[in-house]
């Protein structure tokens, strides 16, 4: 007979042999000995041995031979060798290994009970772990720490501390490990008076010099917003290890003191106490909250050099401090470095794409995610329908929102708002509705959401209605709130309701921001109040180009150039660098007022700028150079455009038709087909008004087919204003008004107006009187249709009908206002109204006049003057009147 013999060591703790080897030599044993592997003392020193290994490494598959090793050789395990396979098997998590070996110990002890609920516990089952605990026979402080701590980690935040008195109460004195969990209790729920008070019971138990309970109150005071005594109880610990310097930096920064937690982390490097995960992701936070990317390279490099640039909580910190900082390249990259991508890892990438308005990467990213495995949270899905949104990707938005619905996360609010705002953005107004109407409990942002939905979608009642309904809920608007009420005060022109808002505003004691006070500038601005905007303008705490632009685009609409362009002199002296917008706006004025001059400097500080890759600005130019009358450079700045838009096309187009350049206007439109191009409402328009302009009658009339049987476009009162003049010019004045009879709508001043402007051409007073007739029904108001029905009666020689009208116009004190012309040399306007002579050259100009009328008589070209004379005549009798009167 073979005896093998080990020496002691071998099978002690410290031993170095693997669980595995171990249980090979323990099976080499079994096989050469003739007594019972069960009786042998060595057999449980060699079990608990290799239990307590599989236990540390988490090796179950070893853990599982060795106990069916143990059940086949008949060994009875004692009550200490059960409690370490119970413990080997809640450690690789086995909870129902663990509860047949459980129910199979004949002697439980305290320990086992403990073990059982210290694993129910941790694996979420508190409900199980109760029942255990109130089944157990003999409670310590153990069993209490661990179902209290297991109660923590499910979200029962009130639960340890009612635990705790039970506790008391039972007369179980707590130690380290028990305050540690209910000062985390008190940190979560922010109880500071509570905390204060377990602080006064671990002074009295003399635990307040204790590492372990320092540290938890250490972050107790700093989460319920004490950093101040945070940092004091800190500075008297006689012991500081790694985790209380790692509270009082996350205190730091939860506190939003970043460069103190900055500070405290180089004080932890400095006291050799090395560095924690939880150290590393609070500094990545203040980099983040800070923008600083600069100092967040520097610190990636001290925790890529201690080798936890590669640690998944690090790892997911520095990436979203990347993705904060505006370096997504970097986030990128340090994402494809993780080795292992947790929930929180995606998270970080999706917002970080969404943040930076990259909507279809975000997409994608949340799809690769999906194929991952990893799942999705609240966060991920509150992420993605804001990307869907920035893509306008209303299907993908759909889905995500089905995904939402089968996994029960819509009633989480953050994803409900997250769904609304994305249908809103998407044009989807009545999917939004239904989201809102759906929602169990609605928060600010929910409101915010809704009434920017209709605001964006034009529906400015809705959004005053809801406005009306948030207040009645008793919810306080927030500058977000007034944004988007003002835009739709704005959009409907109500200054009354749009001086309420601001009303409620100053009530409310809200500051004017840059944001609110721009929205306010831009309501007044389109509610014609220029003086009171600029007014607020003046008073904004932080003036921003958003309301200088809204002041100069105000006067643009309002048709006050000469203003806009002054406002923008002056907010080039204030320092306020313009903007693509601000650009645009200006150009709009030169186009009205013509004055090239300002629009080539302009030109010019856009290209400076490199901004004329923008189509927006470049359609402006087109548009700005055409309507002064510069077809050349319009064009040479129209061919230089990478990109055209339907703006810049029509800009083109309806440039060539206004200077009478038809031919022109009708090639471009043409090359516009053969570019795919889809044409729209003022293309047709430019397009007609050019047919017109050359006699094109055929041609026009096949335009006209064009755009209303291939485009589908329905005719507008415009379309039908030019046919009106080219079928008068081309087949006279009775098939133009057979043309206005048979139109789908009643006809407006314009249609009237361009029918009394053919007949004029014409010479046809029958329809004239019609024209004009119908004129002054729809405007009585109008002077021009009376001056021009009196210049018809004048052209056919009537007389005593010019008589008679003027007289008429008189009665109804009808006055014509006088023609107005400008002209810009030297950066300076000139602008000169009919028989104006207030202009410091006039005498010079007027003889320059007769000698242009004397040359016009020379070439037999005679100035129709009668009417112009007549006009004279009787403004001069006019005076003399009421100066006798």
């Amino acid at each position: 007979m073979t005896f093998v013999t080990f020496h002691p060591h071998l099978l002690s703790k410290r031993s170095s042999l693997s669980p595995r080897s171990l249980l090979k030599c323990l099976a080499y044993v079994a096989s050469f000995s003739t007594t019972p592997l069960g009786s042998r003392p060595l057999a449980k020193m060699t079990f608990y041995h290799i239990f307590q290994h599989c236990s540390k490494h988490h090796d179950g598959d070893t853990g599982r031979q060795a106990h069916a090793r143990m059940l086949v050789s008949g060994f009875v395990p004692t009550t200490f060798v059960a409690n370490c396979l119970i413990y080997m098997y809640i450690t690789c998590s086995n909870l129902d290994y663990a509860h047949q070996v459980f129910v199979r110990v004949p002697h439980r002890d305290t320990v086992s009970w403990n073990a059982m609920i210290a694993g129910y516990a941790r694996n979420g089952s508190v409900d199980v772990a109760k029942s255990l605990f109130d089944r157990m026979p003999e409670r310590d402080v153990i069993s209490w720490n661990s179902l209290m701590s297991g109660c923590l980690q499910t979200g029962g935040l009130y639960e340890p501390i009612n635990l705790f008195i039970q506790m008391l109460w039972n007369g179980i004195d707590p130690d380290r490990t028990t305050f540690a969990v209910i000062l985390k209790s008190c940190a979560a729920l922010e109880e500071l008076n509570m905390g204060i008070q377990i602080h006064a019971a671990v002074i009295r138990m003399g635990l307040d010099f204790d590492v372990v309970t320092g540290s938890a109150l250490v972050d107790m005071y700093a989460k319920c917003k004490s950093l101040d005594e945070s940092i004091c109880l800190f500075s008297e610990m006689p012991e500081r290890n790694w985790v209380s310097w790692s509270a009082v930096i996350a205190g730091c920064v939860q506190n939003e003191h970043y460069v103190m937690g900055f500070e405290m982390f180089v004080e932890m490097q400095r006291a050799g106490v090395g560095q924690s995960q939880s150290a590393y992701a609070s500094v990545f936070r203040s980099c983040a909250a800070l923008s600083s990317v600069r100092l967040g390279r520097q610190f990636h490099g001290h925790a890529f050099k201690n080798n936890y640039s590669s640690d998944v909580i690090v790892g997911t910190a520095i990436m979203d401090m990347y993705a904060k900082g505006d370096s997504l390249d970097d986030a990128r990259r340090v994402f494809q470095w993780l080795p292992t991508r947790s929930l929180q890892s995606w998270n970080a990438i999706i917002v970080g794409f969404v943040r930076n308005d990259q909507g279809h990467e975000a997409i994608e990213l949340f799809k690769l995610m999906n194929r991952s495995g990893v799942g999705f949270d609240e966060i991920s899905l509150s992420a993605v329908p804001s990307a869907c949104a920035e893509a306008k990707g209303y299907l993908q938005g759909l889905q995500v929102h089905c995904l939402a619905l089968k996994s029960g996360v819509i009633s989480d609010v953050c994803v409900a708002n997250a769904v609304l705002d994305m249908y809103g953005k998407c044009k989807a107004l009545e999917e939004a509705c239904d989201i809102f109407k759906e929602m169990d409990w609605r928060d600010s942002v929910s409101w915010n959401a809704v009434i920017t939905a209709f605001e964006q979608n034009g529906q400015y009642e809705e959004t005053l209605l809801h406005f009306h309904q948030m207040l009645h809920c008793g919810l306080e608007p927030d500058e977000f709130t007034y944004g988007s009420v003002l835009k739709a005060c704005a959009g409907l022109q109500s200054l009354d309701c749009g001086v309420k808002v601001h009303n409620k505003m100053i009530k409310s004691g809200l500051s004017l921001d840059s944001f609110v006070g721009s929205a306010l500038v831009d309501m007044y601005c389109k509610c014609g109040m220029m003086g009171e905007a600029q007014k607020l303008h003046d008073r904004i705490d932080k003036q921003t180009l958003v309301s200088a632009n809204a002041i100069i685009s105000g006067f643009s609409l309002q048709k006050q150039s000469e203003e806009a362009q002054s406002f923008f002199s002056q907010m080039l002296d204030n320092g306020l660098e313009p903007d693509n917008f601000t650009f645009a706006a200006v150009l709009d004025t030169c186009a009205d007022l013509a004055t090239i001059e300002l629009g080539k400097q302009i030109h010019a500080q856009i290209m400076k700028l490199d901004l004329g890759k923008d189509v927006f600005i470049s359609s402006t130019l087109v548009d700005m150079y055409a309507k002064c009358g510069n077809m050349n450079d319009s064009l040479l700045t129209f061919e230089k455009m990478l990109n055209r838009d339907l703006v810049s096309w029509n800009a083109m187009i309806c440039g060539y038709a206004y200077h009478g350049l038809g031919l022109d206007a009708l090639r471009m439109f043409e090359r516009m087909q053969l570019e795919k191009v889809r044409p729209n409402h003022t293309t047709f328009i430019a397009v007609l008004r050019a047919c017109g302009h050359v006699g094109l009658f055929e041609e026009g009339m096949s335009y006209f087919h064009l755009m209303t049987n291939h485009y589908k476009l329905e005719p507008q009162l415009e379309h039908y204003s030019c046919m009106v003049d080219m079928v008068g010019r081309s087949k006279g004045i009775i098939e133009a008004l057979e043309l206005i009879e048979k139109m789908p709508f009643e006809a407006d001043a314009v249609i009237w107006r361009t029918l009394l402007s053919v007949c004029k051409i014409q010479g046809n007073v029958e329809v004239a009187e019609i024209s004009a007739n119908s004129l002054l029904v729809l405007d009585p108001e109008d002077s021009s249709s009376c001056v021009l029905l009196s210049n018809i009666y004048a052209d056919a020689g009537r007389w005593g009908e010019v008589s008679k009208m003027r007289r008429l116009m008189r009665q109804s004190k009808l006055k014509k206002e006088p023609g107005c012309s400008w002209i810009e040399i030297k950066n300076e306007l000139h602008t000169f109204l009919v028989g104006d002579k207030a202009h410091p050259r006039c005498s010079e100009i007027y003889e320059r006049l007769d000698e242009l009328v004397a040359e016009m008589k020379w070439v037999e070209c005679l100035p129709n003057l009668d009417s112009f004379i007549e006009d004279e005549e009787e403004d001069q009798q006019e005076h003399l009147a009421m100066g006798n009167g």
